[in-house]
């Protein structure tokens, strides 16, 4: 009875291991850059860290979505709040097209050009508008549904035909930087806490 015991506690172990290994990302390569006033970029939905999709290369999750993946998803449920990362101003708050409701902030640094942080799949109840100053750490959002009803020509529909809030499989915020309107690996740019 006692080898048993012995024997469930190794494959219980090994397993373990290997979801550890192969299921639980890791990111230990994250900098922090001068763009913000004091060099760091906050993180965008305190609180929530996990990333469901990677920033390059991938299979598309759902119909319209790329194979290459222009952002982080980052693992936050619908109606948690989202911050700007840093000083700027909205230049777009609306429907767009894949990322569904989106919320742009642009940095105009002089140093480094022109930066814009998109914040997709977001609530439709949109809290900033277009031309509006906030400031590095101010909520300015929160994640939507997955689903949204009344976006006339929204093409993005799920497997039961219901509109979704753009190419989406479920409640994230998808996360997007771009530096003088270049994409950019995000994760290169956040500081986690």
């Amino acid at each position: 009875m006692l080898k048993y015991f012995y024997q469930f506690i190794l494959i219980l172990t090994i397993f373990t291991i290997l979801i550890c290994i192969f299921f639980i990302p890791t990111n230990s390569n994250i900098k922090i850059i001068d763009y913000a006033e004091n060099g760091e970029l906050l993180w965008p939905s305190p609180g929530f860290y996990g990333i469901n999709s990677y920033y390059g290369r991938r299979h598309a999750p759902t119909a319209g979505a790329s194979t290459f993946h222009k952002g982080v998803d980052i693992a936050a449920p619908q109606g948690s709040e989202y911050v700007a990362v840093t000083n700027g101003t909205i230049t777009f708050a609306g429907f767009l097209g894949g990322g569904g409701y989106t919320v742009t902030l642009t940095d105009e640094n002089k140093e480094n050009g022109e930066i814009k942080y998109s914040y997709c799949h977001s609530d439709p109840n949109l809290i900033v508008s277009v031309g509006q100053k906030v400031v590095k750490g101010q909520v300015i959002g929160k994640v939507g549904p997955k689903n949204v009803y009344g976006v006339v020509g929204n093409r993005y529909f799920d497997s039961n035909g219901n509109p979704t809030n753009g190419a989406t499989t479920g409640p994230h915020l998808h996360f997007g930087m771009r530096v003088n309107n270049e994409y950019v690996n995000p994760l290169n740019y956040l500081k986690r806490k």
